[in-house]
């Protein structure tokens, strides 16, 4: 099941989650779901407003969705819409993104049923309820285009679009060498259905991973992978168009995922020990934090990832999913 550097970095994992007093060891493992063979990354995950999915980009560019135990994940959409199947279906080249594609933050309208994407090289898209060609709604904000496209939300009261940048300056291909960096190229994207522009609200972000829109709508998170934070915007208020620290984070935060209640799930990894080659063993973890930037809950996924990172963590009736650009399941846990 695991990709496991040795069997050190295993017992190593087992050892530091013991000396964590507020770590809670509780949650079952509840499922393991595998892309289609040999695909992998489902990084990020969205559920529909009928309760279906997950829905999840892979490694060839195609977003799945997964209709149960018996059928699995089938194909849903795909970005950019020319898009070449003969080409691109199946493909473990990192180099043809580009030309086919590699979906990373999505999130549905649940008014309309419309999937928003953030394609990491293409720009952002949406697609319909029934799923297939996705429509470009921009590749540039403010005249500067794209460039590694990776969180994304929606605001939907305003119907407003929030995504990050995670690098103007390396590309998803370059990931091993823009964690080794101390790159600070990252931004924070308001894109507006009504005026059908894209606006940057935050540049100069350490790797921009995730993002989520508060409750009431008066900010968004986002996260800083290399910065080890994550920083609120202010959308309203007396410190609207103002940013803050919200919360400085023990390990590297990835997606935020904000649950019924108006609390976030923020997907952290932390090294453990000195790093064998090629990379360091992680601790896969989940933080549930509320609007004050209080820690209420940390849970580890090392049942189901080992030592590889986490993306994304998500509440969705009660049970938390969990999404790797690492691996090619995702998976279900229950407390």
């Amino acid at each position: 099941m695991f990709s496991l550097s040795s069997k050190t970095a295993m017992l190593s994992i087992f050892v530091f989650l013991l000396s964590i007093p507020y770590t809670v060891l509780s949650l079952t493992l509840l499922n393991l779901v595998r892309l289609p063979t040999p695909l992998s990354g489902p990084a990020y995950l969205a559920f529909d407003s009928n309760g279906e999915g997950p829905y999840t980009g892979s490694s060839d560019g195609r977003i799945f969705k997964h209709e149960g135990p018996r059928i699995g994940f089938t194909e849903f959409a795909f970005t950019p819409a020319n898009r070449s199947k003969s080409l691109c279906d199946f493909t473990t080249d990192q180099r043809l993104q580009s030309i086919c594609g590699r979906p990373m933050g999505l999130t549905f309208n649940q008014r309309t049923g419309n999937l928003y994407i953030a394609d990491a090289d293409n720009g952002l898209f949406f697609v319909g309820p029934n799923g297939g060609p996705a429509t470009r709604l921009a590749c540039s904000a403010d005249g500067v285009h794209f460039n590694f496209l990776a969180g994304l939300d929606i605001d939907q009261g305003t119907r407003n679009i929030y995504f990050t940048q995670a690098s103007s300056n390396f590309k998803l291909r370059d990931l091993s060498s823009l964690v080794s960096s101390k790159d600070s190229s990252g931004s924070l994207f308001k894109y507006n259905p009504r005026t059908k522009k894209a606006t940057t609200l935050l540049r100069g972000l350490s790797v921009a991973a995730g993002v989520a829109v508060s409750k009431d709508g008066s900010f968004v998170l986002v996260s800083e992978f290399l910065g080890k934070r994550i920083n609120r915007f202010w959308l309203r208020g007396p410190k609207a168009n103002t940013s803050e620290t919200f919360l400085v984070v023990k390990g590297t935060p990835h997606s935020i995922r904000r649950n019924s209640r108006g609390e976030f799930w923020v997907a952290v990894n932390r090294i453990l020990g000195p790093p064998p080659p090629p990379t360091p063993p992680m601790l896969a973890l989940g933080l549930r934090v509320n609007e004050q930037g209080q820690v209420l809950q940390e849970e580890s996924f090392a049942l189901a990832y080992g030592v590889e990172a986490v993306s994304e963590v998500q509440e969705f009736n009660f049970d938390l999913y969990t999404g790797s650009l690492h691996v090619p399941y995702a998976a279900s846990f229950r407390p």
